[in-house]
């Protein structure tokens, strides 16, 4: 095989190329060292704007495509069948899965990259965009920047409708992203917070299962989708029952198995833990082994499918290790008392709710509930929130643009213990639940309830990971929307009744 040349794509709001550190620099002496198939004479570190509000990310994506196409030895090496190996710190990984999808998948083209390798991706986005681009301005280590972009932070947004739509893609592999070209894609990310840089500033730079920037289940890309249509019977609204609705699933996909590595000991950013600068080079004494350089070597070493199912086990064994190992820190250090922190496995949802005409719905309840089938109080049979483990809830965010979704983020090794585990969805406007009453909206949703499979849920959300769930509810309307009359006399007919529902 020809060597590899090897590409770096930095994060957001970087504004010079030592943010690369001593990485690339290491890399190659490493990759050299072992006879790795990578061109050590020719390295692109790659530098884009993302601090300027008027940019985003599709727009790098696009200029990404234009930057390969004007470089002449990169188009002669992929010419010569060449490929290309893309190292990406923090929202480098979205920017280039943006590329990937927009210009290689959708267009047909094959892919000329071979390996991507994603340092801490935020491939769902990250807690920290919710702040908003003037608080988000002042944690300066925040993705190693100062300034920052509000076009790349609107898609950094938790539940973005940007991410929420390249990982439904990348989830339904529809069309196949790998179908023309091969491309071995790999998740390497730490969990461990650098408290010197983060904890003082705010609640998400220290949120458990983080790397102080990235949630590893936001950056894992083994996620899942689930759809779950409304169904009820006409008849029954046309005579006024209101009761809960079912759910149904209609589509259940799972992403391809992408490598995960939780790499032990390393954070988002920051010279002393950060997965990329932490990275060091010394030309006198020996290299020591570093977490980051050890899995990138080892990502590079895959070249057929066999290799990477056998590396995805070993990342998965090492990701195992690590979280056992650092379940429980005790620290004394920079506090004036003893502090514990405890890092359970963490799993995260993202909700989005529409009707079937695609309009989304800004004004909705969203509950999740547990029960136990074969207990013999019939209170504890019936699926309440009531019921849900202690302990399992660690955040909710609503999206800002796309008011219609919501990401929640749980704590997986809690929530694991609940037998069952259903959903419960209060639309607005609707009937109250269980109302038999005329109900005074023209246009109106009816609530909805999933229950019918108790294990479903429970097994699509997997630990490290994320689910998104697409709730599509039926929009009623009610035959007052729009009547004929023979009666030619004027007449106000404001004040009619709604009438009963269509079918």
């Amino acid at each position: 095989m020809a060597n590899r040349l090897v590409i770096f794509v930095h994060g957001w709001s970087v504004r010079s190329t030592d943010t690369y550190g001593k990485l690339p620099e290491r890399l190659l002496a490493e990759a050299k060292k072992e006879g790795l198939d990578v061109d050590v004479e020719h390295l692109y570190l790659g530098k884009y704007i993302s601090f300027r509000d008027e940019v985003r990310v599709e727009d790098i994506a696009r200029a990404f495509q234009a930057a390969l196409e004007r470089e002449e030895p990169i188009q002669a090496a992929i010419a010569a069948r060449q490929k290309l190996v893309l190292i990406t710190h923090s929202t480098g990984g979205p920017v280039v899965r943006e590329w990937w999808y927009r210009h290689c998948v959708r267009e047909g083209r094959a892919c000329p990259m071979s390996h991507l390798i994603m340092l801490a991706p935020a491939n769902f986005g990250s807690a920290l965009a919710t702040l908003g681009k003037g608080r988000v301005g002042r944690l300066k280590s925040w993705f190693q920047g100062v300034e920052p972009g509000q076009g790349v932070l609107d898609w950094l947004e938790l539940g973005s409708p940007e991410s929420y739509d390249l990982n439904v893609a990348w989830t339904r592999q529809a069309p196949n992203w790998n179908s023309l070209s091969k491309v071995f894609s790999f998740v390497l990310t730490g969990q461990s917070i650098d408290r010197k840089l983060y904890d003082h500033l705010n609640s998400y730079t220290d949120e458990t299962g983080s790397d102080g920037v990235v949630r590893v289940a936001s950056a894992d890309l083994n996620c899942g989708y689930v759809r779950l249509e409304q169904q009820f019977d006409p008849e029954t609204i046309q005579k006024g029952d209101w009761s809960k609705t079912t759910l149904v699933a209609t589509e259940i996909p799972r992403a391809p198995r992408t490598a995960l590595a939780v790499l032990p000991g390393l954070s988002h950013s920051g010279s002393d833990m950060g997965i990329l600068r932490s990275v060091k080079m010394r030309d006198t004494k020996p290299l020591n082994p570093h977490p980051t350089v050890q899995a990138v070597l080892r990502c590079l070493e895959v070249s057929t499918d066999k290799q990477y199912d056998e590396l995805y086990d070993e990342f998965d064994r090492l990701t195992a290790k690590t979280q056992e190992d650092e379940r429980v820190e005790r620290t004394e250090t920079l506090f004036l008392f003893r502090r514990t922190f405890r890092r359970p496995r963490t799993t995260q949802l993202v909700v989005r709710v529409r009707d079937q005409n695609g309009h989304g719905i800004d004004d909705f309840d969203f509950l999740l509930t547990s029960w136990d089938p074969k207990a013999k109080e019939k209170a504890l049979r019936v699926p309440s929130p009531n019921l849900l483990p202690p302990g399992f809830f660690l955040d909710r965010q609503l999206n800002k643009r796309g008011k219609a979704t919501l990401t929640y983020y749980l704590n997986h090794d809690e929530l694991d213990r609940a037998p069952a585990l259903g959903l419960l969805v209060r639309p607005r406007p609707a009937p109250e639940p269980g109302s038999r009453q005329s109900n005074d909206h023209f246009v109106h949703y009816t609530p909805a309830e999933f229950v019918a499979d108790k294990k479903l849920l429970l097994e699509h959300l997997r630990p490290n990971s994320t689910l998104v769930l697409d709730i599509v509810l039926k929009r009623v309307v009610r035959a007052g929307v729009f009547q004929l009359t023979r009666d030619l006399a004027p007449k106000d007919f404001t004040r009619e009744e709604p009438g009963t529902a269509l079918s």
